[in-house]
């Protein structure tokens, strides 16, 4: 009888090679990627500590990558503070393949075609684990937030909603 092997994302073998302890999460998807709560429902894990990855272009030009719980909403002005920039806006769902290597809903920010200037919310700080896209709509990965934010060469701030 064949031995089913786990599908590796490409985020995955990254942190394999960064010798990154991380463990993997998959849910099932229909036809469109569910929305964050539900994935972190599917997963029984706490919607805080799951993260989803939001694309900004900033007012001069370059882009940003921010990432908040999936139950928040990125306040632009608080992040556009954060990476310096006088404004940002999202980037249209259309640009995120060509931009990043990643679909919506399969966004990491782990991986993407350049490294991005990339800001967690200051929340991530207080974690055990984050869980974030493994690249790929299905699945997750969870690792301690220190080792991700080094990979990414990540900041923190408060860049939500309030």
């Amino acid at each position: 009888m064949a031995k089913h092997k786990e599908e590796k994302t490409n985020v995955m073998r990254i942190l394999d090679q960064k010798r990154i302890a991380y463990t993997p999460h998959a849910y099932p998807v229909g036809d469109t990627a569910p929305d964050g709560l539900t994935v972190a429902a599917m997963m029984g894990q706490n919607p805080a500590a799951v993260f989803k990855t939001l694309v900004c272009r900033g007012a001069g030009g370059g882009f940003y990558v921010f990432d908040i719980p999936v139950a928040a909403t990125l306040d632009l002005k608080k992040a556009a503070r954060a990476v310096g920039e006088k404004s940002v806006a999202m980037t249209r769902q259309k640009e995120l393949l060509g931009l990043t290597g990643y679909i919506h809903g399969g966004c990491s920010p782990v991986g993407m075609k350049k490294p991005f200037p990339t800001v967690f919310h200051e929340s991530v700080n207080g974690l055990d684990t984050v869980t974030v896209s493994a690249g790929k709509v299905g699945h997750q990965i969870e690792c301690r937030p220190a080792d991700l934010l080094a990979l990414v060469g990540a900041d923190t701030a408060d860049i939500t909603v309030d």
